[in-house]
C-alpha cells in the first residue's frame, strides 16, 4: 500500500514542463524481466488528484482518519484542516461524477449496438481501478 500512495505522489506531480497539463501514462514496465506494455493506461480517481489534495488524503489515512490529531501535526486549525478536506471531497465528487458520465455514454453504446458489454465492461472497469 505504501509503494502505491508514492507512485500516486509521484505521478500526480508531473505536469507537462510545457503547458502544465497533466501527463498520461503510456508506457509501463516490469522491472524484473524488462517487459514493457506500450498504451494509453487509465488512472483511478485518487491518481488523478492534484499534489496537495493526494498528500492530504495519505496524510488522513496515515493519521487514522483523526481531523484533530492531523491538525496539530500540520500546525494547522481544524477549520483550516476542514475546508482543505472539503476542497478534496469536492474534487473527488466531480472526478466521480465525470467517471459516472462516461459510463452512462458506454453503457449506452452497448444499448443502441456500437459497443459490446465485454468491451464497455473492460473499459468501466479500467476506469475505475487503473489499468
Amino acid at each position: 500500500m505504501f509503494h502505491i500512495l508514492i507512485f500516486l505522489i509521484i505521478l500526480s506531480c508531473m505536469s507537462c514542463p510545457i503547458c502544465n497539463h497533466s501527463l498520461s501514462v503510456v508506457q509501463l514496465e516490469c522491472p524484473a524481466c524488462r517487459v514493457r506494455l506500450d498504451g494509453l493506461f487509465s488512472l483511478p480517481r485518487l491518481a488523478r488528484l492534484e499534489r496537495e489534495h493526494l498528500l492530504l488524503a495519505e496524510q488522513l489515512i496515515l493519521a487514522g482518519g483523526n481531523l484533530k490529531d492531523l491538525a496539530t501535526q500540520l500546525d494547522t486549525s481544524y477549520p483550516t484542516l476542514r475546508k482543505r478536506l472539503d476542497q478534496l471531497i469536492d474534487t473527488l465528487l466531480q472526478l466521480k461524477r465525470e467517471d459516472d458520465f462516461q459510463t452512462q455514454q458506454w453503457l449506452d453504446a452497448v444499448q443502441a449496438g456500437t459497443m459490446s458489454a465485454e468491451e464497455a465492461s473492460r473499459r468501466i472497469e479500467e476506469l475505475t481501478y487503473g489499468r
